[in-house]
């Protein structure tokens, strides 16, 4: 994938995860497996209609997805778009290694 698309496809997982409720929504999921909004709401300080927009936010960026069982809404963890970020940061890191070692290099001549 070029570069520009990289950027382009990471910056709304960044933008997700930039928030700590919606971090704690993630932690939740991926250490609990799919959980209505009410599982997700309990023994926190975060009303239903927050976590609701907070899991649209974390849709958008294709974060989690959700599945209608009843009533209720089922959110589950897509943990495809955490694991494209973190190796589009280990490419990152990779060119500052070398850049790094360039420099170091250069420093001790």
């Amino acid at each position: 994938m070029p570069p520009a698309r990289k950027v382009k496809s990471a910056a709304p997982v960044f933008a997700a995860l930039g928030d700590e409720i919606r971090l704690g929504i993630l932690t939740r999921l991926s250490e609990g497996g799919p959980r209505s909004i009410s599982a997700l709401t309990a023994a926190t300080n975060v009303t239903r209609q927050a976590v609701t927009k907070h899991l649209h936010v974390l849709a958008k960026a294709g974060l989690v997805r959700c599945k209608q069982r009843g009533r209720e809404r089922i959110w589950e963890l897509d943990d495809q778009p955490l694991e494209d970020v973190q190796r589009y940061l280990s490419e990152i890191s990779k060119h500052w290694d070398r850049a790094l070692g360039r420099l170091k290099k250069f420093v001790e001549q």
